[in-house]
């Protein structure tokens, strides 16, 4: 690891949330106060979650004894992402860090993920349990298959390579993590501000770090709905912007569902005596109904704002095109003889790609996630 190299006096503020750590909070405290130097000054934000021990008491303490220590509390119980949402809205630092007030992770650590950030080669730095050439302590197997799982489904997501998606120690320039929407409460936090960082397309490094990692019984708190949480959280935040092959994959889903609805319906109302010149656009418009929603709160947006005429302008081309198609080779197979059920169903297969490069270029236009991007002027 290469020398920090920079002439100017560094600031890193240190978000801690805590939740019953008083066994820890005071020790993991000393231990962060001990990375100062005369390069490196610190500010430390605790953010009591409602503890129901004496964690508070003792963060009290620390606050009236350290002037770098500032304390924050919830009136209630929220999560580790609302307490850092919480702390995140006060740093001052040139550079924030998350600590876990629980000493899984060594304090020291931190100074190495600095370098990247003042040497200006880097954005975000994000600490790696599994890259790390230093001690880790061997815990659960099923935990840490669990956590591969998941940096593997949000490497599909995101396209980055990095290793261990879910390592608390994460530090940010604090213009980006101050600029950036947090909406988990709880430990869905992970895969969410790394799906954000994707989108943001910044220079992000991943740095080796210790593990001291906790027992149940010593007081660790994720549980196995964190892990499925972490799942739906990895998809809600990266569906909209993931690459081209995942999108088509869910859109295949999406589109699959619509195809059988546009082919029931067009079925049913076939075998009720309805003439096809009726029946082809009544199925598809219903199918097209089901399929917008569909791509509004799964795939491209959560919450639809049409913005300008032109937006729906497109949507309605896009829609009315692909009717077009459907119709039209719904229609030339039928005249060929072919049964209503195949006919459909060319139509409906060969509507399918239509569908979704007019949705996804055209409707809803947004980047894809990836590794940094030069920023155009």
């Amino acid at each position: 690891m290469s020398e920090v190299t920079y002439d100017r006096p560094v600031k890193l503020s240190i978000v801690v949330p805590c939740y019953n750590e008083e066994p820890t909070i005071k020790k993991c405290i000393n231990k962060v106060l001990k990375i100062a130097d005369d390069r490196l000054s610190l500010e430390i934000i605790i953010v009591d979650d409602c503890s129901t021990d004496h964690s508070l008491l003792v963060a009290h303490e620390l606050e009236k004894k350290h002037p770098e220590i500032s304390l924050l509390q919830h009136e209630k119980n929220r999560g580790k992402g609302a307490a850092l949402r919480t702390g995140f809205q006060k740093v001052t630092g040139d550079f924030v860090a998350v600590q876990d007030a629980d000493l899984e992770y060594e304090p020291m650590d931190l100074k190495k993920l600095l370098i990247p950030l003042v040497n200006n080669d880097a954005d975000v730095v994000l600490g790696s349990r599994f890259l790390s050439p230093e001690f880790h302590r061997v815990l659960y197997f099923w935990h840490s298959l669990g956590n591969r799982f998941l940096t593997f489904l949000s490497n599909m997501f995101t396209d980055l390579n990095l290793t261990d998606m879910e390592a608390c120690y994460k530090v940010f320039r604090r213009d980006i993590i101050q600029n950036i929407d947090i909406k988990e409460d709880r430990f869905g936090f992970e895969p969410e501000i790394v799906a954000k960082l994707a989108h943001l397309r910044l220079r992000i490094y991943e740095i080796g770090i210790s593990y001291r990692g906790r027992t149940y019984e010593e007081g660790k708190k994720i549980s196995v709905r964190d892990g499925f949480r972490a799942l739906y959280c990895i998809f809600r935040y990266n569906a909209h912007s993931a690459p081209l092959p995942i999108q088509l994959l869910f859109y295949l889903m999406i589109g699959g569902i619509a195809a059988i609805v546009n082919f029931f319906v067009f079925i049913l109302l076939f075998y009720y005596g309805i003439n096809e010149n009726i029946a082809v656009p009544v199925a598809f418009s219903i199918a097209a109904i089901v399929n917008y929603l569909l791509c509004i709160a799964v795939l491209f947006r959560h919450k639809s704002r049409w913005n300008s005429v032109t937006e729906i302008v497109f949507y309605i081309f896009v829609v009315a095109l692909a009717g077009v198609f459907d119709f039209g080779i719904t229609k030339l197979f039928l005249s060929l003889r072919v049964s209503p059920s195949v006919s459909k169903l060319v139509a409906t297969v060969s509507v399918f790609i239509l569908n979704f490069l007019g949705r996804k270029f055209v409707v809803f236009p947004e980047p894809s996630s990836g590794p940094w991007k030069p920023q155009e002027d």
